[in-house]
């Protein structure tokens, strides 16, 4: 459904920094390399253990579940256009990162006539892409401003993956007197080096008119978030925030070299219970779960496709459908003000907005994407990702996972459901485990979370007793949070629906 709602290197010497001083357009560089040391080309082609993405700083508005636009510092999508704005991580292979974005509208639609926009940069001659990195200078500013999501681009990569995240900073049009800078930090996340890192006092922030090509290692799979790390609470606030995950090495087939070769670059020779690697990027044996692995002359493999939340080693944390739940708040009056160049009051921040996914209920069950009209006259998408969590029973499902995080700065919240139990197998990207490798998953009807953390939570409806056609609610215990501001309903809440 579409609304338009109108308003009022480091580490390895790998990588090269692409950030200059606000200058000239030039100043905007993309880089996603095909190979590196430790992913070299695979026959000749890119190494799919390269992954890259493309992020705007920029500004833009989001449509609140009462109905108003709500002004937003915050982050847009600059490749994998088309991914992002099906609600999915708009993360891409070299291969097809390095193919540049090619439309012949840009996103979005004028408000007034519903009529696609042209993009000026357009080449005919060149086949249509929707989903590789913007390389253009005139195309980054073009789609970059006002482009503006709630929550900021998803972003998801496995194991073993070197992640090459390039920010660009094109300013913010609504405020023209702030010469914001902006960075990105990777929030509870082992970095590949504190240049890095995205805090200012140790990294590098990215001017207006300037890019940054951050480089990260994929070391330990789990659930994350990032965010900008310039004046955090204001930037945080306004909406800089989203959600990141890392894809263990448990899902891939290890025991066929020469596919784990093509995954990353991973070496298996001999191995019988697992993947074993001789690469920095490797810890070591990841044992593949009974009744997936079958032995074959190079070793076990993952022969039933599952995926798995993380190295479990025993198969607990096999599901079927994944959901990234992002719990989110938003003060309406420190927006305003952030709209129209007053001081704003961070003594007297009160969220009044509550969100799963950048939506309050109903529009976390609406399916699409919402869009919302800028101050150019232009509807851009702002709020891409439903929060209706569907298990489909009939097609063989039964388990869901939920990466759920918490991303507001003001608020502890708690979520709960009522006749699927919540079975917690992580926190804060690490699995439920002792020291001796006994399992401490718990099962719960509800769960408290604050600022900044994680959980990662499995829902089973494998049991008879929930048939198809049934539903249940997702939603927070907190009265003051199932509201959309003046609106006494709505907020913190979506469904469970199983098909």
């Amino acid at each position: 459904m579409r609304r338009i709602r109108p308003v009022g290197c480091g580490l390895f010497g790998l990588l090269v920094l692409g950030f200059m001083l606000p200058a000239a357009a030039q100043s905007f560089k993309v880089q996603c390399p095909s190979s590196t040391t430790l992913h070299p080309l695979v026959n000749g082609a890119p190494n799919p253990g390269i992954k890259c993405q493309e992020v705007a700083g920029t500004d833009g508005f989001a449509t609140m579940g009462d109905g108003i636009p709500t002004y937003l510092f915050g982050f847009g999508p600059l490749s994998g256009q088309d991914l992002i704005r099906q609600g999915k991580p708009g993360t891409l292979s070299a291969a097809e990162f390095n193919v540049p974005y090619n439309s012949q509208y840009l996103p979005g639609v004028d408000a007034a006539t519903s009529a696609a926009v042209l993009d000026t940069q357009y080449d005919p001659n060149q086949p249509q892409n929707l989903r590789g990195a913007v390389m253009n200078p005139a195309d980054m500013m073009n789609i970059g401003v006002l482009s503006a999501q709630q929550p900021a681009p998803l972003m998801a990569i496995d194991e073993d993956d070197e992640f090459f995240l390039t920010l660009t900073n094109v300013g913010m049009i609504m405020r023209p007197d702030l010469f914001e800078q902006h960075t990105v930090h990777f929030h509870g996340y082992p970095n590949a080096g504190p240049i890095f890192d995205g805090v200012p006092d140790t990294s590098i922030a990215v001017n207006i008119s300037g890019s940054m090509t951050y480089y990260y290692t994929a070391p330990d799979a789990g659930t994350y978030f990032w965010h900008c790390h310039i004046t955090p609470p204001e930037h945080l606030q306004m909406g800089m925030v989203g959600q990141l995950y890392v894809r263990p090495r448990q899902n891939k087939a290890v025991g066929d070299l020469g596919a784990a070769l093509l995954q990353s670059n991973l070496k298996a020779p001999g191995a019988t219970t697992g993947l074993s690697c001789s690469d920095i990027l490797c810890t070591g044996q990841t044992p593949v779960p009974a009744g997936a692995a079958s032995t074959g002359a190079t070793g076990a493999v993952n022969t039933a496709g599952y995926t798995y939340a993380y190295n479990d080693g025993d198969g607990s944390t096999r599901y079927d459908v994944e959901y990234p739940i992002q719990m989110m708040s938003f003060d309406p009056n420190f927006h305003f003000v952030g709209m129209t160049f007053n001081p704003e009051d961070f003594s007297g921040m009160k969220d009044k907005y509550f969100m799963l996914n950048g939506r309050s209920y109903p529009d976390t069950v609406s399916d699409g994407e919402i869009t919302t009209q800028s101050t150019d006259g232009l509807a851009r998408p702002s709020q891409v990702m439903p929060a209706k969590i569907v298990i489909n029973k009939t097609a063989g499902q039964s388990k869901a996972l939920l990466r759920i995080s918490n991303l507001s700065i003001t608020e502890v919240s708690t979520l709960a459901t009522i006749g699927v139990p919540m079975q917690v197998i992580a926190t804060h990207a690490r699995l439920l485990r002792d020291l001796a490798g006994n399992n401490l998953y718990y099962n719960s009807n509800s769960i408290t979370i604050g600022g900044g953390e994680t959980m990662d939570v499995m829902l089973d409806v494998s049991d008879a007793a929930y048939a198809p056609g049934q539903t249940f609610f997702l939603y927070s215990t907190n009265l003051d949070h199932l509201s959309n501001d003046a609106e006494n309903f709505g907020g913190m809440m979506t469904e469970i629906v199983i098909l």
